[in-house]
């Protein structure tokens, strides 16, 4: 199910140059305003959750999963790149796990890292904040890569929708409008840190038993949707 060729080639796409520099934008500016919340008002723990919160898990890890999610597949598709990997004796199902594996690999060293590291600058992990918001990050980081992994085979324009996705819905209705939080990766992963946290200063509107079978759910059926529009592109003279 997993493919060491396929996995560097996609390594070389997500990492290179000018891609590598965006998703170093985020988690460095995460870092710089830690350090000065931190320098200008100390260690308060609602101010960290807060932080967290809306910074890290609804704006931070949703958008690097956009770029590690379409852009592990998506421009190999647009260019016809694709072509010249799935004429290899490889099973297409292996192409797509192997590429969900990168993409979750990059999305939770871009995202779950920065925010341990953020959440020990602003209160030294205080009532295990920084631990659960970690732990948030790295589920989130999962299931994004998954959605928008899919998102990269069925669409053009799956950046496009990948951005809707993140910084409508996720930041702007999930954290608004209450029935759409039930729909949110975002909330998901927060009642796996809520349960993780202490003293209640982490809340989510979904239950961890519901939030469990929906990340695990959303993550397959993505999953399996895209190695099956991955089997629907056809190589000129294919049968």
């Amino acid at each position: 199910m997993y493919n060491p060729t396929v996995a560097r080639l996609t390594y070389r796409a997500l990492l290179g140059r000018r891609r590598a520099a965006i998703l170093f934008v985020l988690p460095a500016l995460l870092i710089v305003i830690s350090v000065a919340v931190r320098s200008f008002s100390g260690a308060d723990d609602q101010v960290t959750a807060d932080l967290l919160g809306s910074f890290a898990l609804a704006t931070m890890v949703p958008l690097i999963g956009v770029i590690a999610g379409t852009g592990a597949i998506g421009p190999e598709i647009d260019d016809g790149s694709i072509v010249y990997l799935l004429a290899k004796p490889v099973k297409r199902s292996t192409i797509i796990f192997t590429k969900l594996i990168v993409a979750i690999a990059v999305t939770m060293a871009f995202s779950a890292i920065p925010t341990l590291i953020a959440g020990f600058v602003l209160n030294g992990n205080g009532q295990q904040i920084a631990i659960a918001y970690t732990v948030a990050a790295l589920v989130a980081s999962i299931a994004y890569a998954a959605v928008f992994l899919l998102l990269g085979t069925v669409t053009r324009h799956a950046v496009v929708f990948g951005l809707v996705y993140a910084l409508v819905w996720e930041s702007l209705f999930g954290s608004l409008v209450p029935g759409a939080r039930t729909l949110s990766v975002q909330q998901w992963s927060l009642a796996l840190a809520q349960r993780i946290g202490q003293n209640d200063v982490i809340s989510s509107d979904v239950g961890l038993p519901l939030a469990v079978v929906l990340l695990v759910g959303v993550t397959a059926l993505a999953t399996w949707y895209a190695g099956q529009k991955l089997r629907t592109l056809k190589l000129a003279g294919e049968e």
